[in-house]
């Protein structure tokens, strides 16, 4: 009887296995939409922390996701999307360069608010054997808060860092930060301490 070869993989390039994986959503973002521009400075500065921390992860060998709108565009896809940031100038241009996808990263092109809904990305986490998820993004409120909802209910543990998300609203972006704390289970210490947490984090 003939041997039968063992069966072969079904994609090559396949990204290493991430335990932990750094999902970035919404940074690679024109701001035009209806009031963006109260949402502009805290975003630059959440940006600038994102980029941070996205450097210490990536150097512990962290797989990074990014889960971007198409803003209703369907012909578009994520380059497109970069270099009209790139050259849009002001803030979002800033973020652009601060957060430009690297050559080992993962891009995802999501229809709605949710970065599972409609997209990939589940069956990415499920190869890469992922079980936390480090939700950086725009805005605290609504794609951010909808993403950490979905992942929740697959059942893999949160870190949202406070300050690696923006809102236009310093309200709506406390109430999410406490409902992703309170409700989600999700640690939202944020990625760079504050004087305060190191000096309770001091032994006495």
């Amino acid at each position: 009887m003939a041997t039968i070869a063992p069966a072969q993989p079904r994609f090559s390039g396949a990204p290493s296995e991430s335990a932990q994986v750094l999902l970035l959503v919404d940074w690679i973002n024109p701001l035009t939409h209806a009031g963006a521009d109260p949402l502009r400075r805290p975003a630059l500065d959440a940006a600038r922390r994102t980029a941070r921390l996205k450097q210490r992860l990536t150097r512990s060998g962290v797989q990074s996701i990014y889960a971007n709108d198409n803003y209703g565009v369907w012909r578009s896809d994520f380059r497109t999307l970069l270099k009209q940031c790139r050259e849009s100038g002001g803030e979002a241009a800033e973020i652009a360069a601060l957060l430009a996808p690297a050559r080992n990263d993962i891009t995802v092109v999501k229809p709605r608010h949710s970065a599972f809904y409609e997209t990939p990305l589940q069956v990415l986490l499920q190869q890469l054997k992922a079980r936390e998820l480090v939700i950086a993004g725009v805005a605290s409120e609504w794609c951010v808060l909808f993403t950490a909802m979905d992942a929740y209910v697959r059942g893999y543990s949160l870190w949202v860092p406070s300050d690696c998300i923006a809102s236009a609203s310093r309200e709506h972006h406390a109430a999410a930060v406490n409902y992703l704390g309170k409700v989600l289970g999700a640690d939202v210490t944020p990625s760079v301490p504050s004087k305060m947490t190191l000096a309770s984090a001091k032994p006495r």
